[in-house]
This record gives structure tokens, sequence and C-alpha cells, in this order.
């Protein structure tokens, strides 16, 4: 049974950084699309970026956020830069299918809250 665990969130001001990990285990990160979401309250679950051979990100994080893999550690990260306050939400490591639409992912993670002032 495949396990994603989140870390990495937290209370950060805006123009900072974060890097959030996803530890993975009961399978290996180079068997699926590894991908990051997020959402806010009262938000619709969102795409961030997602990772199989090369990352492809959605628009408002590109330039701003950097998926990568370790696979030695079975691991990804999500370094976040030049946070802003609509970044705020819980974030979700998720692996499947290579797509962007959510619905399509069954492996989920806790997520991890990111919290961004002004």
């Amino acid at each position: 049974q495949v396990q994603l665990v989140e870390s990495g969130g937290g209370l950060i001001r805006a123009g900072g950084s974060l890097r959030l990990s996803c530890a993975v285990s009961g399978g290996t990160i180079t068997a699926y699309t590894m991908a990051w979401f997020r959402q806010a309250p009262g938000k619709e679950r969102e795409f961030v970026a997602n990772i199989l051979g090369n990352p492809y990100y959605a628009d408002s994080v590109q330039g701003r956020f950097t998926l990568s893999r370790d696979i030695a550690k079975n691991s990804v990260y999500l370094q976040m830069n030049d946070l802003k306050p609509e970044d705020t939400a819980r974030y979700y490591c998720a692996a499947g299918p290579g797509t962007a639409n959510h619905r399509f992912y069954k492996i989920w993670g806790q997520g991890t809250q990111v919290t961004v002032s002004a």
C-alpha cells in the first residue's frame, strides 16, 4: 500500500520561501506521476505541479515554484519562492496518472498547511 507523507509547511511572510517534502513508502516514485495540489477554504482542489520526467507547472506558480524528486530517497520536493498571500492553502502530495485533474489521482497524503501573510 503506497503512503505519502508531506512536511515542510508553515507560516511565512509574503516574498519568503518554503520547501515542501513528500516521502513515499510502499511504492517507488518512478512508477507514478507525482503531483502537488492545493486547496484553500471554500475552493476546489487546484493543480500546482507534477513530474514524471520533466516537471510541469500551473501558470500561477510557473517561475516561482520548482518541483524535483530524489529517487534514492523516494521523495519529491516542492521549492516555493516569492510566496504570495494567494498561495495560502493546504498542499497535498499525490501519486497517479499524468494529468492535472485531481479527480484522477487515487493516492494522497494528508496535506501540509502553508499560510502566507501579507
